[in-house]
């Protein structure tokens, strides 16, 4: 080979291994500085993980806002509910006014329910 083709090659695995060693340091000092802000705001962070949970539960596709208030004490009604956004929640108004929210991801789950009552109503 001739000399400009080894030195054409050595600058291209030149840059090669410096960029995956810049992607590898900026990928740590990324991961390093989320985990800093997670510390710093972990009572949010915690909060909406304990929301999730509650939302997730099997059982029940639904909660009122009363249940989650109290299991999620210490913050004021719009806080709590900005906490359930960021969750992934959405809020729902029942026919007798109460506050109820579900995730976003269970809506289908949601609304095979709705469909099975209606049938079972039906027969």
């Amino acid at each position: 080979m001739e000399a400009s083709l080894w030195s054409t090659f050595s600058a291209l695995l030149g840059a090669l291994v410096g960029g995956g060693i810049s992607y590898a340091l900026n990928r740590q000092q990324f991961a390093n500085q989320l985990k800093l802000v997670q510390a710093q705001h972990r009572t949010e962070f915690m909060a909406e993980e304990t929301a999730r949970v509650f939302l997730s539960h099997k059982s029940f596709t639904d909660r009122s806002f009363e249940t989650l208030r109290k299991h999620l004490g210490g913050f004021e009604d719009d806080e709590l509910r900005k906490i359930l956004v960021r969750a992934g929640a959405m809020r729902v108004y029942r026919d007798d006014g109460s506050e109820w929210w579900r995730l976003l991801s269970r809506m289908e789950e949601f609304i095979e329910r709705k469909d099975l009552e209606k049938v079972t109503r039906e027969i």
